[in-house]
């Protein structure tokens, strides 16, 4: 782990960011498992490098889209922590006014279009964003997420043929936790490097360590550059690891306890970068504890104002059922 040409802030910023995912993620889970989150629920606990790592690489303007699992990256994105669990909770302060839930949260002000509950179906609208950049003569990029699951829906190569023949203005990142759902990408893809996927199309490719920020910023930067000389689309695979099931309610008896303790003790995104900046006097340990705290109470007022927002009036099922959007 290295950080290159990175301030001291950026890389305190980095941990700041990512230990807020954590936090968050992990108060979700708790809420949910109290029963006051209801519906699908799915925690990014453990990918926290690759949101934040990537929003880093970004400019003002650029868009970004991604999965169900949702939340990490609005956070990334600096969205208010108090609107995300608003819209958990299905509030009427929540972002998609409390009709929305986990999986669909959204913030068009921050240039986040969400939350996509069908697999893969984020890859075309984020082709379609890249497409209006493109049209409109923005010099601006989309970050599309997907994971290693969605990587086999045929939406997908479609997007890929129609970004490379028009030289879209779109970054692919492969969230490569190792399973869609329970399947492990051995058991469901025979060529198993999912960077190489674009290539049919003539799009480059690039496998890249999830579980380092900093290699996940230098990548997506290199990317970012390459994508804004109209170069075309590009392909990062995020090789990740989720520590909690796919979602909620999957107890994940397909991986071994070994194996997930394993990764926490000597991959944990967060702990590795905590390591690399008390060992590189960027941050003492006490300075590290202050941060921690600061993001606790952070996650703490987000669940208090959630908790105390009311509920949506029964006539606001049948508002937003369309929407036109001005991009």
């Amino acid at each position: 782990m290295k950080a290159k040409n990175l301030t001291k802030e950026q890389v305190i910023g980095f941990y700041r960011k990512m230990l807020l995912v954590r936090r968050f993620e992990e108060k979700t889970g708790q809420l949910y498992g109290m029963g006051l989150i209801g519906g699908f629920c799915h925690l990014s606990i453990g990918q926290e490098a690759v949101v934040v790592g990537t929003h880093a690489a970004s400019n003002p303007g650029d868009a970004f889209i991604t999965s169900y699992r949702d939340h990490g990256l609005m956070l990334a994105c600096d969205s208010d922590p108090n609107i995300i669990m608003a819209e958990l909770i299905g509030k009427e302060t929540g972002c998609s006014k409390g009709k929305g839930g986990s999986m669909h949260i959204f913030d068009i002000e921050r240039k986040f279009f969400g939350g996509h509950g069908i697999v893969g179906a984020q890859v075309p609208i984020g082709t379609g964003i890249a497409f209006a950049n493109k049209y409109k003569k923005k010099d601006n990029v989309v970050f599309t997420y997907f994971g290693d699951g969605a990587a086999n829906q045929g939406q997908v190569y479609e997007s890929f043929n129609m970004a490379s023949l028009w030289q879209l203005p779109v970054i692919y990142i492969i969230e490569n936790n190792g399973y869609a759902m329970g399947t492990s990408v051995q058991r469901s893809t025979l060529v198993t490097e999912l960077y190489k996927r674009g290539e049919g199309f003539g799009i480059p490719g690039k496998q890249i360590d999830g579980m380092d920020c900093f290699s996940v910023y230098e990548a997506t930067a290199e990317a970012a550059k390459h994508v804004r000389c109209g170069k075309g689309p590009i392909l990062l695979e995020m090789k990740t690891y989720r520590y909690r099931g796919h979602s909620m309610s999957d107890p994940a008896t397909y991986r071994s306890k070994e194996k997930v303790e394993d990764m926490k003790q000597n991959r944990d995104p967060i702990s590795t970068l905590k390591k690399y900046m008390i060992d590189n006097k960027v941050a003492s340990e006490e300075e590290c504890k202050t941060i921690d705290k600061e993001i606790r109470d952070l996650v703490k007022k987000s669940e208090d104002f959630a908790k105390n927002s009311k509920e949506p009036s029964i006539d606001e099922l049948c508002t937003d059922v369309y929407k036109s959007i001005e991009y």
